[in-house]
């Protein structure tokens, strides 16, 4: 998420030119714009969520059970889905059980194995949020006619296929 709120000026970036001429200014502008308006709509999401007393990890672990046919996963497979560590699955799966939103239950053919199931009230939560959610969300996409929403996926994908040269 980026924290800096005041995005640099063509003036400032100027300065920085003159020290590392090989400084593709624009495209630094660019960058920055797209990660600030990144981190705002993700801080937005935030401030929606919270209102719901949610926090986005442990949404998006409830909305990947709700996916599931019998609303059960194993916490290694969330924790891919979710692009997150096994550790960091452990804390969300934590907050969620001692808020009675989902449940730990052992695999019946292997009890070595643990799976985590959505609660009915973890599906009442989402019953709750998810019309608030899609209303938001909608109102927001709504900003972008159809060709525009278009175009920013097929540069989203663009951009993320290319995330290697940042290695």
């Amino acid at each position: 998420m980026l924290l800096l709120k005041e995005l640099p000026t063509s003036k400032s970036l100027e300065k920085f030119v003159k020290r590392y001429p090989d400084a593709d200014i624009a495209a630094i502008s660019d960058f920055v714009n797209l990660l600030r308006a990144s981190s705002d709509i993700s801080t937005a999401l935030d401030k929606l969520l919270a209102k719901h007393e949610l926090l986005q990890g442990r949404w998006w672990v409830l909305v990947l059970l709700m996916r599931q046919d019998d609303l059960t996963s194993t916490p290694t497979d969330l924790a891919e889905k979710a692009g997150v560590t096994k550790a960091t699955m452990t804390g969300f799966i934590d907050g969620l059980v001692r808020e009675g939103l989902v449940t730990r239950i052992t695999d019946d053919v292997d009890r070595r194995k643990l799976l985590i199931k959505l609660t009915d009230a973890g599906q009442q939560k989402l019953d709750i949020v998810l019309p608030d959610y899609y209303k938001k969300v909608s109102a927001l996409m709504s900003l972008l006619n159809t060709d525009q929403r278009a175009s920013l996926l097929v540069n989203v994908n663009v951009l993320a296929s290319g995330l290697d040269v940042m290695k």
